[in-house]
């Protein structure tokens, strides 16, 4: 594969257990009735087991009072940079839960809010002018609808020295191995680009940003937006995957065609190199409080549609309560405490996250892997990742009835039922209404 064109803008090392990773997302508040991070880390060698690497705390600060929505207020609206929700625990209760997932081989994100902070945060007293006023000297929230939250001023060198050091102060204190950013593209992008280096200096971290740079926003045009690399090239790991989750919407809405994630992937691979890493998802914790469950929004694809999100070239995400097929919105204000049911959909993502996590064709970032779209009806949308002899073929159906797709010929095994499959030159493969195949080559050396 020749190099891209923009290869050399993207310095951010990815660590090599990211390689195969998937991330989990994780809402202490409803996870458990206890709703505590030791209530939680009973959970974590289940999640091992399905096959997840990194694990993301949503915020774990201390919540603001002014203003606060709901019973409990926001998670996001952060009263203290340096200290821990007492709702969920002690930070010895947090140092525990992360040498638990480290002993168990995952890696724990911390979620950041460097935009804005509580309305009743110490700092706006201690140093006002490291927020932002209106022309009446008012503290402003970033968002009109973020009432509970005002906006700090990144002009101020002192407030960024602050944040710098706050984010480094975890990881020394907690041990923990990186952060989601929340809207990292409202902050400069500078900041960024200027704390990686002091975070990586204490132990190397691994960054997610909120943020989708090939999914426009804030008045600029497609040539402006898609000329803009800027995160991911020296301070984040990974960004969000906004506009293939906005697109897998409008497909089971009618209002896109399954060929319009073929221009979605053409896009992503002209403005980044393979190496960059995006996240994939059917739901997290806005998507499920404000836009609806994944069978809301996507109905019989939902399970379909999660297929394609572990296995098209990104990192899956799964949120709390996914694998056990939760079919309501989650309060975010309140507690409203998730029912598992005994984890109905578990074997089904385990299925899927184990194949991610130890098949060679399924790399994050590989640019010698592979990836070819397949012929077949309008309905299906199919694609082969390769590399080698190693092979992964996945097939989902959009359609109400069983479709034939023409595949390629070879023996392989069915990654659900486990039964070896023999497909010879124009033998059809066979994949039910509503429905996904997912094949893996008898020569990966899975077996």
């Amino acid at each position: 594969m020749p190099d891209h064109p923009l290869a050399s803008r993207f310095t951010v090392p990815h660590p090599e257990w990211a390689a195969h990773a998937t991330i989990y997302e994780v809402n202490v508040r409803n996870f458990t009735p206890e709703g505590t991070f030791r209530a939680f880390e009973a959970h974590l060698p289940r999640l091992q087991k399905m096959g997840v690497s990194i694990v993301w705390l949503m915020p774990v600060h201390p919540i603001g009072e002014v203003g606060r929505k709901g019973s409990l207020g926001s998670p996001y609206a952060v009263r203290d940079y340096l200290g821990v929700n007492p709702e969920f625990g002690t930070l010895a209760d947090l140092r525990h839960l992360v040498q638990t997932a480290h002993a168990l081989g995952m890696k724990v994100i911390l979620d950041w809010v460097a935009n804005h902070t509580s309305r009743d945060n110490a700092l706006i007293t201690e140093h006002p002018d490291w927020y932002q006023h209106d022309a009446d000297g008012q503290l402003v929230p970033p968002v009109p609808d973020w009432t509970d939250v005002v906006a700090l001023d990144y002009t101020n060198h002192a407030m960024r020295r602050y944040m710098t050091e706050a984010l480094a102060y975890w990881l020394r204190e907690a041990d923990i191995d990186g952060y989601r950013c929340d809207v990292a593209g409202l902050v400069p992008t500078d900041f960024w680009d200027e704390a990686r280096p002091e975070l990586d200096a204490v132990k190397p971290v691994f960054m997610l940003a909120e943020w989708d740079e090939l999914y426009p926003s804030g008045g600029l045009t497609w040539e402006e937006f898609n000329s803009d690399t800027r995160l991911l090239e020296r301070a984040f790991n990974m960004s969000f995957g906004l506009r293939l989750h906005h697109l897998l919407d409008r497909i089971a809405e009618g209002h896109a065609a399954l060929d319009d994630i073929d221009v979605y992937l053409a896009a992503e691979r002209e403005k980044y190199p393979p190496s960059v890493y995006l996240m994939h998802f059917t739901s997290n914790h806005d998507v499920n409080t404000w836009d609806g469950t994944e069978y809301e929004r996507l109905g019989p694809l939902a399970l379909p549609f999660a297929v394609l999100t572990a296995l098209l070239p990104g990192m899956p995400l799964l949120y709390s309560g996914q694998e056990a097929a939760l079919n309501r919105r989650l309060a975010f204000f309140d507690r409203d405490t998730i029912a598992w049911n005994d984890y109905p959909l578990q074997n089904f993502y385990t299925r899927l996250f184990q194949l991610k996590k130890t098949h060679p064709t399924l790399r994050n970032g590989d640019p010698t892997a592979q990836f070819r779209r397949l012929p077949g009806p309008a309905e299906v949308y199919a694609f082969l990742r390769s590399k080698g002899d190693a092979a992964v073929l996945c097939a989902v159906n959009t359609a109400a009835e069983t479709r034939n797709l023409p595949a390629a010929a070879g023996q392989w095994r069915d990654l659900f039922s486990e039964e070896t499959v023999t497909l010879h030159e124009g033998q059809p493969l066979l994949v039910p209404a509503h429905g996904w195949r997912v094949l893996v080559s008898e020569t990966d050396g899975l077996d």
